[in-house]
């Protein structure tokens, strides 16, 4: 197999040539910064080398029947995205990454998805993009579809190498890259966790939605509706500085109301990479931001964040202390997201792939936004940032659209009160290598179609309260407005 050629900005621009099937099966949790469970993932390829580019994710269908129609969706959506940012793809690299079921092996993991890995294969070839290797991984083996030799890689697969061991590893311990643990790690930080809490924040849910669901769905220019995102945000705000309180985090000293702008904010393009190193994704970390957080005040900010323009302007806490506080916040709302308001956590889990991809944390924002997904393919905000942040786009230019929402809201509120405009100085933003965000960061700075349809009305707060019974996420009527 060519050598492969891995040169990203994670890894500070430092090339690393990659030999042979084991070093790629070894590369692939760097390559996306967390381990994959259950997942297809596909990698494109540059230039001579094979330098590394775009990758998709999906998790495998459980249903063969909708391995063919995958396959053509991911190889289309790979090689269009590198053709929108002018790189069309030289080769792919794909990866099937599954746990063995009660009574399997690692090779009979193989074995059962080898048709699956024929359709990505042909998908791939009939756009004229030829796929240079094929990988299964599972039960810390990894077995090769499109190597013959026995010898480097024999049918009975071959181990992966020990954690922390392998050039890879060394130079992304080196340049301050961490793994997050697995797929499936990540995703329970957005997850509610279960227990006999959960009939507390359910009842809180009711009880807000009963009150909230209403007034929210007046008319634009109601009264109670602007009352209502008013209260959300000034409780909102409250909340991050309890979080940042607690870890002792910089707060500006003055500030223009509960939106108002904020000292601080990041001087760069992005934040930078090195707060991953301190990526705190423990069960005792999640347990202390939710003991911050009260069960009527959960329940206010969940139905109050359904409100496009509501959940717009907690898109401005994006930068210094108020992102920190803000993904934690967002974190915490979507684990509260208990049955039957599972759909409600669209906005929170938005929010949150917003707020990390704004700082700095890609893994973490796909993670979010892919699971925001799975509850609403329809949800513009989400599908339009997950679609940004694949193609590696830089977020600076959403962050300037919603900074110029906010001074702008700001100074027009100050010349309604007859009060003098404040004088803002902006640092000097060094130039981005990554393609500037366009289209699609003016589409979600809130510029989506505003009406009282946007409001997300389901749960029990349709009927009377404790009427509504648990829904799966997904399931329901297009809201493509959102």
């Amino acid at each position: 197999m060519n050598a492969n050629h891995h040169e990203s900005s994670d890894l500070s621009r430092t090339r690393i040539t990659l030999r042979g099937p084991a070093e790629l099966a070894d590369a692939l949790p760097f390559v996306l910064g967390f381990h994959p469970t259950d997942s297809v993932v596909l990698v494109a390829l540059h230039g001579e080398h094979g330098r590394f580019g775009g990758r998709v994710r999906l998790g495998i269908p459980r249903s063969p029947r909708e391995w063919t129609s995958t396959a053509d969706h991911l190889a289309e959506c790979l090689v269009e995205g590198g053709e929108r940012s002018g790189t069309r793809p030289d080769g792919i690299v794909v990866f099937l990454c599954q746990d063995p079921a009660p009574g399997e092996n690692g090779r009979r993991v193989m074995e059962r998805l080898r048709p699956f890995a024929q359709r990505l294969r042909t998908a791939c070839g009939t756009l004229d993009i030829p796929v240079y290797e094929a990988l299964c991984i599972s039960d810390g083996l990894f077995f090769s579809y499109c190597c013959p030799d026995a010898r480097c890689c024999p049918p009975d697969g071959t181990p992966l190498a020990l954690s922390g061991t392998s050039v890879m590893a060394a130079t992304a311990a080196y340049a301050g890259v961490q793994v997050r643990g697995t797929l499936r790690d990540m995703e329970r930080r957005f997850q509610p966790s279960g227990g006999p809490a959960e009939e507390e924040q359910r009842a809180a849910l009711d009880a807000s939605a009963a009150a909230i669901v209403p007034r929210i769905l007046e008319d634009a220019e109601g009264d109670g509706r602007a009352e209502v995102r008013e209260t959300t945000l000034r409780l909102a705000r409250a909340v991050l500085r309890r979080f940042a309180d607690r870890t002792g985090e910089a707060k500006p000293t003055a500030e223009a109301g509960p939106t108002g702008p904020s000292s601080g904010r990041t001087g760069g393009s992005t934040a930078p990479r090195s707060g991953r190193g301190s990526f705190a994704g423990t069960a005792a970390s999640d347990a202390a931001d939710d003991a911050l957080v009260e069960t009527g005040e959960a329940a206010a900010l969940i139905l109050g964040l359904q409100d496009r323009a509501t959940r717009d302007r907690a898109a401005e806490w994006m930068e210094g202390w108020e992102g920190k506080a803000a993904l934690r916040l967002w974190r915490v709302l979507a684990r509260r997201c208990v049955a039957p308001y599972q759909e409600h956590a669209a906005a929170p889990l938005t929010l949150a792939g917003w707020t990390a991809w704004s700082t700095g944390d890609e893994p973490t924002a796909r993670v979010a936004l892919g699971l925001a997904l799975d509850i609403d393919p329809e949800y513009v905000f989400a599908r339009l940032l997950h679609q940004a942040c694949n193609e590696g786009l830089d977020p600076e230019s959403l962050r300037s659209c919603l900074r110029t929402e906010r001074d702008s809201r700001i100074a027009s509120n100050e010349a309604v009160s007859g009060t003098s405009p404040r004088v803002r100085t902006r640092v000097a933003r060094p130039q981005s290598s990554r393609q500037p965000l366009r289209k699609p960061g003016r589409q979600t700075g809130g510029a989506e179609r505003r009406s009282s349809a946007g409001v997300r009305p389901g749960g029990p707060a349709a009927g009377k309260p404790g009427s509504g019974s648990p829904r799966r996420g997904g399931q329901r009527g297009s809201r493509s407005g959102r």
